[in-house]
């Protein structure tokens, strides 16, 4: 048996929208890994970096766990995570540092370890685990718990799904993406998470208590700037009775007033959907529930079901009111879905939000505008913004590589930087991301006039020649 320390590096104060915003949710994939080393016949200790004060914290537990192991293994249901926050990445190589000073081996997986391997090793960890990495990560704990003393070469050897270290640089031997594993499954280690405090912090900033479960791993739909370094395009259906199974024992065990399904896109199939309500409603199971979904899947038997089954919210990735720029992302859904979507739930009682994505390449003001239509047309009860983010391994990504400078990560989820080259600059995205707010917040008069102005001086900015002045005097607001 060994001792072995599960964590993530996801701290909530190091990204400032988040922290403000105040709806942490416990590490969800890392748990579920924590459950399978129990499973393993491993002895497990959490380090939960969510509501941790800072890095500074991470030294103590490794003083009161003494771990033998040390697993990061990111919440990749936290779609934060795909973002690989910079903010992020230090932590975890600190914490590595931390560990290995301490005598820990090391091994680290996630989105950002996945894409970017040679950070973590640099910073002491023995191995990534690239992908999901539950086969790699079974076979290394296995060889420690024969050998403790086993040499780190020869520990690491011939696993594929890893990085390593070599005298040349970084070795990696990829699988590529593979189905979600089987072998996680039943409950996550919900015993070792601090409740009382994640209750007190929900509590505090919004007068109810959230939980996270998921009901699927993967999306099989194919937009082109959606990062999938874990899944690809497989997708894994829990049956209905063992989620509502779970749902049941999280309102018996923890008393929460919602549910966030951190699913890729929860549902799916309405028959599935229509059997979930039924065993929740059988078990008195259900909790008021929020989803993630899209409107081409937003049928009215769908609303039908999910209301039925408790969903109370729904966020649709509607990214844009043009369909020229839906078409180029491929994202396979029409604008008019969009708004019907947004009609039939709500007809069922169910609040809709729309995820909203500025700044992708061949948007122009226009296809911006059809997004203010968009939102004014289908009025959700709620909207968040961002700019397109290029992520490795993305279609997009490889359109605008040439354009990547050194800024390669956001510090926190609300920097809404550009990081590449598109028809306008950060500050302007910014402007147009306030002015969509306001249109779910306070439409009227006053907004048309700030949107005329900006119309106006975007208009007035394409007279310019294109030159390199003329965009540099752009940028800065000159």
């Amino acid at each position: 048996m060994l001792n072995i320390q599960v964590g993530h590096s996801y701290f909530l104060r190091y990204d400032r929208k988040q922290w403000e915003r105040g709806k942490p949710y416990p590490p969800l994939a890392t748990l579920h890994i924590a459950a399978l080393l129990r499973r393993m016949g491993h002895a497990v200790g959490l380090f939960d970096a969510m509501l941790a004060e800072g890095v500074e914290d991470y030294a103590p537990t490794l003083q009161a766990q003494r771990p033998s192991l040390v697993v990061f293994y990111e919440d990749n249901f936290n779609y934060l995570t795909k973002m690989c926050l910079g903010n992020m990445r230090d932590a975890a190589c600190r914490m590595i540092g931390e560990a290995k000073a301490d005598g820990a081996r090391v091994l680290v997986a996630g989105s950002d370890a996945s894409d970017h391997p040679e950070a973590f090793l640099a910073a002491g960890a023995d191995a990534v685990l690239t992908g999901e990495g539950i086969g790699a990560l079974m076979t290394l704990v296995d060889r420690l718990e024969r050998d403790p003393l086993i040499d780190p070469d020869a520990w690491t050897e011939g696993v594929p799904g890893i990085a390593t270290r070599s005298p040349t640089g970084t070795r990696v031997t990829r699988l590529g993406v593979v189905p979600p594993d089987p072998r996680v499954t039943g409950l996550p280690a919900w015993d070792l998470v601090d409740m009382p405090r994640y209750r007190a912090l929900w509590m505090e900033r919004h007068g109810y208590f959230s939980l996270n479960m998921a009901a699927s791993r993967g999306c099989p739909f194919r937009c082109n700037w959606c990062a999938k370094p874990i899944w690809g395009n497989h997708y894994n259906q829990r049956s209905p009775q063992d989620v509502a199974a779970e749902m049941t024992y999280l309102k018996r065990t923890f008393a929460p007033d919602h549910i966030w399904m951190a699913d890729d896109i929860f549902g799916f199939h309405v028959d599935w959907v229509s059997e979930l309500a039924n065993e929740l409603q059988a078990s008195d199971g259900s909790i008021p529930f929020m989803i993630q979904t899209r409107a081409d899947l937003s049928s009215e038997r769908m609303a039908t079901a999910l209301a039925a089954a408790g969903c109370v919210e729904a966020w649709i990735g509607a990214e844009s009111g043009s369909q020229r720029v839906l078409d180029r992302m491929t994202k396979g859904t029409k604008v008019p879905d969009l708004i019907a979507a947004r009609q039939r739930l709500g007809a069922h009682g169910i609040r809709v939000g729309f995820f909203i994505q500025l700044g992708y390449l061949g948007e122009e003001l226009e296809d911006l505008i059809a997004t203010r239509t968009l939102v004014q047309a289908a009025a959700p009860d709620d909207i968040g913004v961002s700019v397109s983010y290029p992520l490795p391994g993305t279609k997009f990504f490889d359109e605008v590589r040439a354009q990547l400078g050194r800024k390669t990560h956001w510090d926190d989820s609300d920097d809404l930087a550009m990081m590449f080259r598109g028809a306008y600059d950060t500050a302007f995205y910014r402007e147009v991301r306030d002015l969509l707010h306001r249109e779910v917040t306070a439409p009227g008069a006053a907004l048309d006039a700030d949107w005329a102005e900006l119309v106006a001086r975007e208009q007035q900015h394409r007279h310019e020649a294109p030159t390199q002045a003329a965009w540099a005097r752009r940028a800065t607001g000159a």
